[in-house]
């Protein structure tokens, strides 16, 4: 199974996606700054895998204080030096991790409880060392319940698609994606596996082809048929009768339901309302955020106008054309037929299904404002 993110012997150790498919070379993080700039350059991607890859940098940098060693001393400016104190070293860590990526909110949600388990610990009068090792517990649990997760959504989602279903799936929500099997490219390897799924439609999903990159080579890796098209011919594969349904992951989910995700998802959405075909997104609880009233208060992360005007270095748009870059688009909760979370599957109104599982949430989600989840962010 493909595990993006490793956590060997005090280094982060993440699976570089800008490679893939051409090479599989990982990157190995000795410091927080590091970890943090692997999640802003996109070595690793995927809301789940970000927010594994930064509970593993707070462990980071608690085994570096305990060390004496200031949290892997991380780059002037910003972080502490050589002998910063443990509390330094992890609220620094907490900040820095949190600012890498704005609209993914399994990052927040993560680094929230990686702050309350170093504050238990704390509070229970443990040392830097005991501290250290609690964290990288949390974080390994973490990896490992997000795998547990994606598991329970592949089922419930599943159970959704017809018997010789096609669907359309847009970005990368593998394996590469998660802790392990994906979000929506999750449902895609049961089905498959249950012998629901007959043909997978694969979004090449511009600008930094994740689709084309990633997607497909997760599904040569397991033999599921599949067929690689440009964004603009969903419809057309769509008018064709050649989809039964279209799978998407999710960033971040609003309270109402809207759902932030790769840039052209709401496209998608749009088309698949107009040809009558289900559109489901899957995605873990812990993307659900109820602090958010709607899609308005989704910040939106704006990229580098390169990844637009070039790729692989190789430029075809003319030296200083403006660019317009966003990441992801907001896709309205009224254009969505049903969210496959691990805790099963919520339907309209989202509104009254989401108050109702949240009241059930576990405790402290409400400290993940504190990174970066309060409306308006």
């Amino acid at each position: 199974m493909i595990r993006p993110v490793r956590y060997e012997g005090g280094v982060v150790h993440l699976l570089d996606q800008r490679r893939l498919p051409a090479e599989e070379r990982w990157q190995a993080c000795r410091s927080v700054e590091e970890v943090a700039r692997a999640i802003e350059t996109m070595v690793v991607r995927g809301a789940p895998a970000i927010g594994i890859a930064a509970a593993f940098g707070v462990a980071l940098a608690a085994a570096g204080a305990a060390r004496g060693r200031g949290g892997g001393a991380l780059e002037p400016g910003g972080t502490p030096g050589e002998g910063a104190g443990l509390e330094e070293v992890v609220e620094t860590a907490l900040r820095r991790l949190a600012a890498t990526r704005p609209t993914a909110v399994n990052l927040h949600w993560a680094l929230a409880r990686m702050e309350g388990r170093y504050r238990q610990m704390r509070s229970a009068g443990a040392g830097p060392d005991q501290v250290a090792a609690a964290l990288e517990a949390e974080a390994r649990a973490i990896q490992e319940e997000d795998l547990a997760m994606c598991l329970r959504m592949a089922e419930h989602g599943a159970a959704l698609l017809p018997e010789g279903a096609q669907v359309l799936t847009h970005c990368n929500t593998g394996a590469l994606a998660t802790g392990g099997h994906g979000t929506a490219l999750g449902v895609i390897r049961t089905a498959w596996r249950q012998g629901r799924l007959r043909h997978v439609w694969v979004d090449e999903t511009r600008p930094v082809l994740q689709g084309a990159r990633l997607t497909a080579w997760e599904l040569q890796k397991e033999g599921i048929p599949h067929t690689l098209i440009v964004d603009g011919a969903a419809a057309a594969v769509m008018a064709a009768g050649r989809v039964d349904a279209v799978l998407v992951g999710a960033d971040r989910i609003a309270a109402n339901g809207d759902t932030a995700n790769k840039i052209g998802t709401r496209m998608l959405a749009v088309l698949a309302r107009h040809h009558g075909i289900p559109f489901y997104v899957v995605a873990p609880w812990s993307t659900v955020d109820p602090s958010l009233p709607s899609g308005d208060g989704i910040p939106i992360e704006e990229r580098n106008p390169e990844e637009v005007t070039g790729f692989g270095g190789v430029r075809w748009a003319p030296a200083g054309t403006p660019v317009f870059n966003p990441a992801f688009d907001v896709t309205p909760a009224s254009l969505i037929t049903a969210i496959v979370t691990d805790r099963g599957i919520l339907r309209p109104p989202y509104i009254e299904a989401i108050a109702a599982r949240a009241r059930r949430d576990e405790p402290g989600r409400g400290e993940a404002a504190r990174w970066g989840r309060s409306p308006g962010c």
